[in-house]
């Protein structure tokens, strides 16, 4: 089984890159961030021709999340509880029943919090918790659980090109960081660093300064999984490829292969 998170920065705008990858990756389960469409006008039908279900949480011009699957899910929760006054299309979450196992997947688009000092980094913090706590509660039914997504957040120095030039950003503050580190703490663990601790492993390169050119890049795209799917992990894989493709997201996929 494969399972997927892209930041696709647009649906629309990307929709031939998605199509193309979709094809080549072949993935079971899909998480997209950034949709930035409302569900009545995204475009499921040339993705539904692919053979895949599609439902979403979209928000007209910005933020949006779907999931893309193989089978239709059991269930879907749109929006992260905790504040129901909340309404930013953050947060999607299925729930299959696929061999005899009941596996849960979230897509997730943790906001980006800059500028520091302003309600924007203390939504980022609040939303976070929200996060952990749902995630707790998660965790305690002991399904299989995959929390994927682009989390606008670096975790370590390792995972970013240059660290003294994102010490004054959202993405790479004390409280960001120590915020993921209780949501691992939880008992879930970062896919790509449970099969690699290479240095220069990134998913996004931003559009200016030659970044992509330079590999001046940041991990920020990440697979966080329940010890019952770390059982069953085989390998994880950034599409570095993608991001040189014609019109490409800022972002690119992180796919994990499970055991069936």
């Amino acid at each position: 089984m494969l399972i997927a998170t892209w930041n696709i920065n647009g649906v629309k705008a990307r929709l031939d890159a998605l199509l193309a990858w979709l094809e080549a990756a072949s993935p079971d389960i899909v998480g997209l961030q950034e949709i930035k469409s409302v569900d009545e006008t995204f475009p499921r039908a040339a993705i539904e021709a692919l053979g895949y279900h599609v439902e979403t949480h979209g928000q007209k011009g910005f933020n949006g999340v779907a999931l893309l699957s193989r089978s239709k899910p059991t269930s879907v929760l749109r929006g992260l509880p905790g504040n129901d006054a909340d309404d930013h299309a953050r947060y999607i979450e299925g729930l299959w029943e696929i061999g005899g196992r009941r596996l849960r997947v979230a897509s997730i688009y943790l906001p980006n919090g800059n500028p520091l000092g302003t309600e924007k980094f203390a939504y980022k913090l609040a939303w976070m918790e929200r996060l952990i706590a749902h995630a707790a509660a998660l965790l305690a039914e002991e399904d299989d659980l995959v929390l994927a997504g682009d989390y606008n957040v670096i975790p370590m120095p390792i995972d970013v090109a240059n660290p003294q030039a994102w010490l004054g950003d959202a993405l790479f503050q004390p409280e960001s960081r120590g915020a993921l580190r209780r949501l691992v703490n939880l008992g879930l663990a970062d896919a790509v660093r449970l099969t690699t601790d290479e240095p220069k492993t990134y998913t996004f390169w931003d559009y200016q300064a030659g970044a992509w050119q330079k590999n001046n890049g940041i991990r920020i795209d990440h697979l966080m999984i329940s010890p019952e799917v770390q059982d069953r992990l085989v390998s994880v894989g950034i599409e570095k490829h993608v991001r040189g493709w014609e019109k490409p997201s800022d972002h690119v996929p992180v796919v994990m292969e499970l055991q069936a």
